[in-house]
C-alpha cells in the first residue's frame, strides 16, 4: 500500500506527490474545461481531450494515440478503458459517501485499487486529495497514468456535480 498526495498549486493545475517526490502533474487549459496536460515526473507529456460532440468521453493520447479514454454512465460512475501496450482493461471511479466524502477506482470484477479522498481549501478555494492504493495497483506498470486519471476523474465528477 502506498500514499500520495494530490496538492493544487491554483485552480488550473495539480501536483501528484509521493513521499515528497513529484510523481506528475496535470494542467487544465481554463476553468470547466476538461482539456488538459498530463506530465509525468520523466517529463513524458499526454493530453487530455474531450470526444464527440457533447465532449462526454474524454481521452487521453500520446501524440495521435489514445492510450485511455473515460466517460461518465447513467448512474454517475465515470468508466475508464485503457489501450496501454495493445490490451484493453476495464476500470471504475465512482463517488462514495456522503459525509466520508471519497473517490474509488476498482476494477472490472469490484476490486478496489485505491481511494482518494478530497480536502477542500477554503483560504485557496481549491481541492486537495489523499489517495491511498492497494498492493495491487502499486504492480500496475502505467499505475502513474491512472493515478492522474483517477484524479482528472474526481475533478470531472466534481465539475459535473457543480453545473448540474
Amino acid at each position: 500500500m502506498a500514499e500520495y498526495y494530490a496538492k493544487s498549486n491554483d485552480s488550473l493545475s495539480f501536483d501528484l506527490m509521493h513521499d515528497d517526490q513529484l510523481t506528475g502533474k496535470i494542467t487544465y487549459k481554463s476553468w470547466f474545461n476538461f482539456n488538459a496536460v498530463m506530465e509525468l515526473a520523466n517529463h513524458q507529456n499526454y493530453q487530455i481531450e474531450p470526444k464527440g460532440f457533447w465532449g462526454t468521453t474524454i481521452e487521453l493520447k500520446d501524440n495521435e494515440k489514445v492510450l485511455l479514454k473515460f466517460r461518465m454512465n447513467w448512474n454517475g460512475e465515470i468508466i475508464v478503458q485503457t489501450y496501454f501496450d495493445g490490451v484493453k482493461e476495464s476500470f471504475v471511479c465512482k463517488h462514495r459517501g456522503v459525509f466520508k466524502d471519497s473517490f474509488v477506482l476498482t476494477d472490472k470484477l469490484g476490486i478496489e485499487l485505491l481511494v482518494m479522498k478530497p480536502k477542500f481549501k477554503w483560504n485557496l478555494l481549491n481541492y486537495e486529495y489523499q489517495i491511498n492504493t492497494s498492493d495491487g495497483f502499486e504492480e500496475f506498470s502505467h499505475k502513474d497514468i491512472l493515478l492522474l486519471t483517477s484524479l482528472h476523474c474526481a475533478n470531472y465528477y466534481m465539475s459535473m456535480m457543480v453545473v448540474v
